[in-house]
């Protein structure tokens, strides 16, 4: 009987745990992975000389530091960084992404939780708990979008996640690629002025005014790529090359209307396609 006696309870002490993370996840935790120890050999006497019907108690010693270095393990697959709410690309088609709350687990309830249903031969799920962080912006807006294909020469315009058209452009020739990244318009400048950028290839030019022979063209749309933006050309014949010093080139019709549609803050993507 004694040995009957301690195989039912082992069986029923070593039934696992069930860590609710939320409602997608749940983590099942067997007590031995935490060096829970159980003495059966003291439950087993106590129940031999008890009244029937009594409870009898199960003793467990419990490692408190062995069930701290789980919980931060545990933490470090739960835990998340609150997610901002941004536009971001799909292959090359630009889409809304949703902000997400962050959160962080609560070690000190989570151990104390996990350390009493081992005591207790508790097998009731354990919710755990979170610190909740929110995220700084929670939403985004989808309207008008700019993806740049660097090694094709097009550039996408998006209207409400919509493609509109394409253009041909120039953009960096090897030694001053145009960069790859996700940027947005900051600078928005009609009939601009050239001022030579502080690179070794502009460091003998003088500034151009609005006009003909203007590098700029006739609009001017800044990045916030230092240095670098969406621009006219008055040579045509760069478009469909890597020929500028890191811009992005347009003809001159093109760069108007494209500067008609865009704003301060539109999302610019370049990407190696």
């Amino acid at each position: 009987m004694p040995y009957q006696a301690r195989k039912a309870v082992e069986h029923a002490y070593d039934r696992h745990l069930e860590l609710i993370v939320d409602e997608a996840r749940t983590v099942d935790l067997a007590p031995g992975a935490l060096g829970a120890q159980p003495n059966f050999s003291k439950a087993i006497r106590r129940a031999r000389f008890a009244r029937p019907g009594a409870v009898v108690p199960l003793d467990v010693e419990v490692a408190q530091a062995r069930v701290r270095r789980y919980v931060e393990r545990l933490a470090k697959s739960t835990d998340r960084n609150a997610r901002d709410a941004r536009i971001a690309l799909e292959g090359t088609r630009p889409h809304a992404v949703k902000a997400q709350e962050g959160r962080l687990l609560k070690r000190l309830t989570t151990g104390r939780s996990i350390r009493t249903a081992l005591a207790t031969n508790s097998r009731l799920p354990i919710r755990l708990r979170f610190e909740i962080t929110k995220p700084k912006v929670q939403t985004a807006a989808l309207d008008e979008a700019v993806v740049i294909l660097r090694g094709s020469n097009r550039l996408l315009f998006f209207d409400d996640a919509k493609f509109v058209r394409w253009f041909g452009v120039a953009t960096g020739q090897s030694a001053y690629p145009t960069p790859l990244g996700d940027y947005e318009v900051v600078n928005m400048q009609r009939n601009p002025w050239w001022y030579p950028p502080p690179s070794p290839w502009a460091e003998d030019s003088q500034p151009v005014p609005p006009g003909p022979g203007n590098p700029l063209g006739t609009r001017w749309m800044g990045l916030s790529a230092p240095y670098v933006g969406i621009h006219g050309t008055p040579d045509a014949a760069s478009i469909g090359y890597s020929a500028s010093h890191g811009c992005i080139r347009m003809r001159i019709p093109d760069a108007e209307w494209l500067f008609l549609h865009v704003k301060i803050g539109t999302p610019v993507f370049i990407v190696s396609k």
